[in-house]
C-alpha cells in the first residue's frame, strides 16, 4: 500500500504534577481534543504521567506506581476507543532494586503498547540518582510515515539523531523538560541536518525558556504553542512544496554523500594534493 501523503499530529504542552491520577486526567482530555481535531497520533511531553525526577519526584519510594499503572490502562483503553496513536512520557518501574527507565511509551491505535523507548543519555544526575538507561532506538510507522523516540538531554547527541536519518525516519518525537532556550536552537539543527520533521513536546512549566512546536525537515517552525496553548495541532506533509528540496533532494544527496562512493571515485593521485605544506 502506498504511503500516505499527509499525516495529521498533536503536540501536547501541559503542566505535569507529582499526582498521576491528575496527570493522567489532563492526558486524556487531551487525547479526545486531539481526535476531534482529526489528529492520528499525540505527543506528550518528558515524565508526562508520572511526573519527571529532581522536578515532581525526589524519591522513588514516594510514587504511587499502582495508580501509574492504573493511569497507563486508562490511556490505553481510550486509545483505542479514539483510534488514537498516543506517545506519552513516563517512568517505567524496574524490577527492585534497578532505578527505573525514563520512557516514552507508544500506544497503537488499538490500545496496545507497540514499544517504549527508553532514554539512553541520561544525565549526570539522572543516572547517579533517578534512572537506568535504555539501549536501543525505538522506531514505529503510522499510516506510512516513520517516526523515531528521543528525550531531552539527548539533543546534546547528534549521532543520535544522525542514526534515526539512518534508520528511515520521516519525523522525530522529542519530548523533554529544558533547561535552557537555546535547546530550541539545536532542535532545529538537528531536524535541517537531517531533513526529516521534528516534533517537541515541552511542560507548561518550561514556557518561559520555549514552547511546544513542530519543525519542519528545513528547519523552519510550522506551529509553535505560547505560554497558554495546551495542544498544537500541525501536518506532516510530503507534498508541500517548501520541503521539495529537503525530502526529495537533499536527504537522498546526503545520504549518497555519507557512504563516500562520490567522492572516492574522485580522488586523484597527485603530489600538489599530498603535499599539505606548500602552496
Amino acid at each position: 500500500m502506498a504511503a500516505s501523503p499527509s499525516l495529521r499530529i498533536a503536540i501536547a504542552q501541559t503542566m505535569i504534577s507529582h499526582d498521576a491520577r491528575r496527570n493522567g486526567l489532563t492526558v486524556r482530555r487531551l487525547m479526545r481534543e486531539a481526535a476531534e481535531a482529526g489528529a492520528q497520533l499525540i505527543q506528550f511531553p518528558e515524565g508526562c504521567l508520572s511526573g519527571y525526577a529532581q522536578e515532581q519526584i525526589s524519591n522513588w519510594d514516594q510514587v504511587d506506581w499502582p495508580a501509574i499503572e492504573e493511569e497507563h490502562r486508562q490511556v490505553a483503553v481510550l486509545a483505542a476507543e479514539l483510534q488514537l496513536w498516543v506517545v506519552l512520557g513516563s517512568a517505567h518501574r524496574l524490577t527492585p532494586p534497578h532505578r527505573p527507565h525514563n520512557s516514552l511509551y507508544v500506544i497503537n491505535a488499538d490500545g496496545q503498547v507497540a514499544g517504549r523507548y527508553n532514554k539512553r543519555y541520561c544525565s549526570h544526575t539522572e543516572v547517579l540518582r533517578y534512572y537506568t538507561p535504555g539501549i536501543r532506538p525505538s522506531v514505529f510507522s503510522v499510516n506510512g510515515f516513520r517516526f523515531g523516540c528521543a528525550l531531552c538531554i539527548e539533543i546534546n547527541f547528534p549521532e543520535l539523531f544522525a542514526e534515526y536519518e539512518r534508520l528511515g525516519v520521516d519525523c522525530l518525537l522529542l519530548s523533554a523538560y529544558p533547561v535552557d532556550s537555546v535547546f530550541e536552537v539545536k532542535a532545529r539543527a538537528h531536524a535541517a541536518i537531517n531533513n526529516y520533521w521534528l516534533a517537541m513536546s515541552t511542560p507548561a512549566q518550561t514556557t518561559a525558556l520555549l514552547n511546544s512546536e513542530l519543525i519542519g525537515p528545513n528547519g523552519t517552525v510550522l506551529a509553535r504553542a505560547d505560554a497558554t496553548t495546551e495542544l498544537i495541532i500541525a501536518e506532516l506533509d510530503r507534498h508541500a512544496p517548501e520541503f521539495d528540496i529537503a525530502l526529495n533532494k537533499a536527504r537522498p544527496w546526503r545520504t549518497s554523500a555519507r557512504q563516500g562512493d562520490i567522492y572516492r571515485s574522485r580522488h586523484v593521485c597527485d603530489p600538489r594534493s599530498d603535499d599539505l605544506t606548500g602552496f
